[in-house]
């Protein structure tokens, strides 16, 4: 999976969903690849990145690149950072300290339910799609 990133996310959030739609419209080179953190391919995954992983949330957004594990802020920023401009500029706001970015970070994820909806279980990805989906 060399050159892979594989995005971990919660797959009955509507928002964490549009997410993934989102990345994929701005993804030309294939980059990413994606998988509910609900499934068992996300569970083995993390399991075999070691014990030093810390285990995510189902509020947080996972980026697996290159061996390492990244959550919330800065899985979000670094994904951002491999997209079709102009998306790569919101990379600058890692100079922000992480507890300030991980701090808005957690108050939309306290919220997307109500805001934004969920469903009952993972959503099933289109034919078309279903090559970048692991799980």
């Amino acid at each position: 999976m060399s050159g892979m990133s594989i995005v971990l996310f919660d797959g009955v959030c509507n928002l964490c969903n549009g997410s993934v739609l989102f990345i994929i419209d701005r993804d030309p080179r294939q980059r990413f690849r994606f998988a509910p953190l609900q499934s068992e391919f996300a569970v083995n995954l993390l399991a075999s990145l070691g014990e030093g992983v810390p285990e995510p949330g189902a509020d947080s957004l996972v980026l697996v690149e290159d061996g390492a594990v990244y959550q919330r802020s800065d899985a979000a920023l670094r994904i951002a950072r491999n997209l079709r401009a102009p998306w790569p500029l919101l990379w600058m706001g890692s100079i922000v300290p992480r507890a300030l970015r991980d701090r808005v970070y957690d108050f939309i994820a306290r919220n997307r339910y109500r805001w934004f909806g969920r469903e009952e279980s993972c959503r099933i990805p289109t034919p078309a799609l279903r090559e970048r989906f692991l799980a």
